[in-house]
């Protein structure tokens, strides 16, 4: 085996623990509003408020999360025990999100909260070891650009099933028109599996580098982190395009629904259609950066979705089903042509921190990515409901034109203006693959690795101190 390597199994387990988070991400970024607005009954103006406070509390789980990780360690690894031991409450707080009791209105808000907390507490859970988890799996750069395009891959499937199940099994003969127990079940089908992926990534994952924690105090953690140019890079970069994501996302299926007219049927095609091209985005994007700068066509891909998000308002109008698809398309391919390079660049981030610094944060760097991602979730989700009751949309009926218009300015225009803008901060970003190579010959990163490969591959690097796990026992 050579150092860094991965097996396809491996990329695959890795692959699936993001299919497993994106159960929960995709259906906030894509049906949530809806389903709050249009099935369980909220009013757009306390959707918006509930949205952004929930997130408030992310400012003390993420950070809080970030620090569990790098203080405990065990038998199976630093990360993988979160999925063996939290997935089934993870799937549980999913069910529980999607579920709408008999109550009346103060109640049901009640409900939403209490529900959504508990979600986003568990994704918190689940997902500050997830995407921790690619630093210590390999230290090649190229292995871990790889990985990620395994692990945005499926992370996209399961966007997709969400998009063709929800809408559909919620709107199937069988629940007799009833489209919230329809909402349930799927989104029930959706949990189990997100369980399952779980615990397959943890089975098929290895720990095979730990690097070694500085027993730093949590101010001089935060104060190291914003000495990290690079970091606070991603950190803007990961707020604004979850943004763009976010309000696009939920825009869609009321843009499908009422500007373009469709049924549950084109309401799921459409959407499936983003879906299926982000995709094809991160195979194109995998590709690509093997001959390409990734910064480059992280920077350029980003602009260009600000052209085609015109181009989409400007060209379409309601009722124009195939243009709509088309453009949609085109624009939601571009937008995800950055993905595999964006969770490839935070690693790598966080190795120039320390680079940089002569100090190594890791646990706190991915919690505050973690953190700018519920962030600008929150805040996407607040604008979505602030959008829909400036233009005065109301839920299940033909909607004025005025509704109409603020429906196509918030999928075109509001979501393309945030990914313009994360194309221009990454003209700040520097670490492409020849810089990152550079600074790790200087780097001494003190890695752990099995007995095993360290046999193997005793002279396959002068870069880094490795230790045999085995000598710590």
């Amino acid at each position: 085996m050579q150092a860094g390597k991965l097996s396809t199994l491996e990329k695959v387990g890795f692959g699936a623990g993001d299919m497993a988070v994106n159960v929960v991400i995709s259906a906030m970024m894509l049906i949530i509003s809806f389903f709050y607005t249009d099935i369980f009954g909220l009013k757009p103006a306390d959707l918006g408020v509930m949205l952004l406070v929930v997130r408030l509390i992310d400012a003390f789980t993420d950070p809080l999360m970030g620090l569990i990780t790098d203080k405990y360690n065990s038998r199976w690894g630093r990360y993988r025990p979160y999925f063996l031991f939290l997935s089934v409450p993870f799937g549980i707080s999913v069910f529980l999100t999607f579920s709408t009791p008999d109550l009346d209105y103060n109640m049901k808000l009640v409900w939403a909260y209490a529900t959504y907390i508990f979600v986003t507490i568990m994704f918190t859970s689940v997902t500050i070891p997830y995407i921790s988890l690619i630093g210590v799996l390999t230290d090649n750069p190229k292995e871990r650009l790889s990985a990620n395009g395994y692990r945005l891959f499926f992370a996209k499937i399961a966007a997709f099933l969400v998009t063709i199940i929800v809408p559909l099994v919620a709107d199937a003969d069988i629940f007799q028109g009833n489209i919230a127990a329809g909402y349930q079940a799927a989104m029930g089908i959706m949990a189990v599996l997100g369980v399952l992926l779980f615990l397959f990534c943890f089975f098929t994952t290895t720990e095979r580098i730990e690097h070694i924690v500085d027993k730093k105090p949590l101010f001089e953690q935060f104060k190291l982190l914003l000495k990290n140019d690079q970091w606070l890079i991603l950190c803007g970069v990961c707020f604004f395009v979850t943004i763009g994501y976010v309000v696009r996302g939920s825009i869609a299926i009321y843009y499908a629904k009422y500007y373009l007219g469709g049924d549950a049927q084109f309401q799921s095609l459409f959407m499936s259609v983003g879906v299926l091209a982000a995709i094809l985005a991160m195979v194109a994007s995998t590709w690509i950066t093997k001959t390409y700068c990734k910064v480059k066509l992280f920077k350029f891909s980003q602009l260009s979705v600000g052209v085609f998000s015109l181009l989409l308002f400007f060209l379409v109008q309601p009722g124009d089903m195939m243009l709509a698809l088309v453009l949609y398309f085109i624009l939601s391919f571009a937008v995800d042509l950055h993905a595999p390079v964006f969770w490839s660049a935070l690693s790598e981030s966080v190795d120039y921190g320390e680079y940089k610094n002569k100090k190594r944060v890791s646990g706190l760097a991915y919690g505050g990515i973690s953190f700018a991602q519920k962030a600008g979730m929150g805040l996407a989700g607040a604008m979505v409901g602030w959008i829909l009751t400036v233009f005065d949309y109301v839920p299940n009926q033909a909607q004025s034109e005025e509704a109409l218009f603020g429906l196509s300015l918030a999928l075109c225009i509001v979501a393309g203006f945030f990914h313009v803008v994360v194309g221009l901060l990454m003209k700040k970003y520097i670490i492409n693959d020849q810089f990152y190579n550079d600074f790790k010959l200087t780097l001494n990163v003190n890695i752990h690795t099995t007995e095993a490969e360290q046999q193997n591959n005793n002279v396959a690097s002068n870069k880094d101190v490795c230790i045999p796990l085995a000598s710590q026992k």
